[in-house]
């Protein structure tokens, strides 16, 4: 397997990202931080990832989100 120590999304699925950030934020949390309409009209983990599969620049914007919140912190708390 390659090692990828600079890339913070190495070995998650897009699935895990998605639940992670509904975990954390909640569906109005997430469309609050990033308006998009599979996180306001009858959300669900399973319409967020095929949108989300499709549709590259709310994907980036996910994943950006993912790392803010969960990679950016950890290295905080490192500090």
């Amino acid at each position: 397997m390659n090692q990828q120590p600079n890339n913070p999304l190495h070995g998650l699925t897009l699935e895990k990202i998605v639940t992670q950030l509904h975990e954390r934020y909640g569906w109005d949390g997430l469309y609050y931080r990033i308006k998009v309409n599979c996180f306001s009209n009858d959300p669900s983990i399973k319409s967020s990832l095929k949108f989300l599969r499709k549709t590259q620049w709310a994907r980036d914007k996910v994943e950006q989100l993912y790392i803010q919140t969960f990679h950016d912190a950890s290295k905080r708390d490192d500090e």
